[in-house]
């Protein structure tokens, strides 16, 4: 390896580790009554470029975007090219339920990652994005007139901050010219803290207090295949697959209630739970398929499905992940699909025939059962990518436009709108200089 390719190695890791530093601080990706149950929303995978074709990836080729969802996919590139990703979200929300109704507006970091060739035909990609995002609020006055005849109003009141992070390291080679093989490690790490407080206007009443703060981490591995098949000389058939294994949670779970007034404040419980000990957490392990079609240069369409089986999880018995008796955890499942076109890369006079424009659907079914019924989103994506400097280099801006949840039984409907924007960056670092 060159001192030049070892330098830019070096440089990736820590932009990387700088990345992971930032993301620790952050403590809200989100805000929704859903993330209060296990290790909360879980994030859309993929860079701002994936999102904009419905969250779809799993077959994509594509050597001008960084693929995020499946690591055999790092292979489909300038053999001398440096590539990084980064982009941001906005999310809006607007939630209701019954009469009530509230929105709410959050702005995070969704991914950074770069790419680099190792050898020939292989390449390794390294990066950081949330995994889950933890975030409500909520709170309401007791109205039993018995009860607050003797002790005055009474606040009930609920709230949940932190996120969990994964980083990752990927590698992938090409085999036979058509089939590329990949495989990533995942890195897990995060805090999740969730506070519930019952608190009486009448001071000679104490107030409770009591809560969680989970500090999770965990590594587990991801399979990537893909295989290309050319149709013709313009068009190729990809298919792809990918496979991950169930991440064991290590880390603790400390559970506390105080009990606090203006006399007196005392400590009524407090335990510390080892995860993997005491209590035994796991994310499950998920496979996912997809198939894509495209004419080279000018326009693709794919679709994705993936499954993972939550039920095992312990999600539902430990400390710091379970809600309530109302949710379960369930079966995940989901379907997503896109479509892109540039109408005429190689067009000299007209920039707007070289954007890449993009529009996709899916249809989730979430971890977890609210009262028994199924929680599920289903949401539209619309997005371009603007070239800049050349066609390989690109700003993407992309709108989900989608709902979760329902107007019946103990559901919010929950409906948003969510922006990203992303940049890619695209570079050779690695050709050998022609003259002394």
């Amino acid at each position: 390896m060159s001192r030049r390719i070892l330098h830019s190695v070096i440089l990736s890791v820590l932009l990387a580790a700088g990345a992971a530093v930032s993301a620790s601080g952050q403590t809200t990706g989100t805000y929704t009554p859903y993330s209060i149950y296990g290790v909360g929303d879980l994030s859309q995978p993929g860079s701002a470029y994936s999102k904009t074709m419905g969250g779809a990836g799993v077959a994509l080729r594509n050597n001008r975007y960084l693929n995020l969802i499946n690591p055999a996919a790092v292979t489909a590139r300038d053999s001398l090219a440096f590539m990084a990703d980064f982009s941001l979200y906005n999310d809006n929300k607007m939630f209701q339920q019954a009469g009530i109704k509230s929105a709410s507006n959050t702005f995070n970091i969704n991914d950074l990652a770069m790419s680099f060739p190792i050898w020939r035909k292989s390449a390794m990609m390294v990066g950081i994005m949330p995994y889950s995002d933890t975030g409500f609020g909520y709170s309401f006055y007791y109205t039993d007139p018995q009860l607050i005849g003797q002790t005055g109003n009474i606040t009930y009141s609920a709230t949940g901050t932190g996120s969990i992070y994964k980083a990752f390291a990927a590698a992938g080679v090409t085999l036979f010219k058509h089939l590329s093989l990949g495989v990533q490690w995942n890195y897990y790490f995060g805090k999740v803290d969730k506070v519930y407080a019952t608190t009486f206007n009448d001071a000679s009443y104490n107030g409770i207090l009591n809560g969680t703060s989970s500090n999770v981490t965990g590594h587990g591995f991801k399979f990537g295949v893909q295989y290309e098949q050319p149709v013709g000389t313009k068009h190729a058939l990809t298919v792809g697959a990918t496979y991950s294994l169930p991440v064991k949670l290590r880390g603790t779970v400390e559970s506390y209630r105080y009990s606090a007034g203006s006399a007196v404040s005392d400590t009524l419980y407090y335990k510390m739970d080892h995860l993997g000990l005491d209590s035994k957490v796991e994310l499950p392990s998920e496979i996912a398929v997809g198939i894509s079609f495209q004419e080279r240069g000018r326009w693709v369409a794919t679709f994705d499905y993936s499954r993972s089986d939550w039920r095992r999880s312990g999600l539902d018995d430990a400390r710091g992940f379970t809600a309530s008796s109302l949710f379960t955890s369930s079966v995940a499942q989901t379907f997503r699909a896109g479509f892109e076109i540039v109408p005429n890369r190689n067009d000299i006079r007209y920039y707007f025939n070289h954007v890449a424009y993009r529009v996709g659907a899916y249809h989730k079914k979430e971890y977890f059962l609210l009262d028994g019924k199924q929680v599920a989103s289903t949401g539209i994506t619309l997005g371009v990518t603007l070239p800049i400097v050349n066609n390989y280099n690109g700003f993407t801006v992309g709108i989900d436009l989608g709902q979760r949840g329902a107007l019946n039984g103990e559901m919010v409907r929950e409906r948003y709108v969510n922006i990203s924007l992303g940049f890619n960056l695209f570079d050779i670092w690695f050709r050998k200089p022609q003259y002394e």
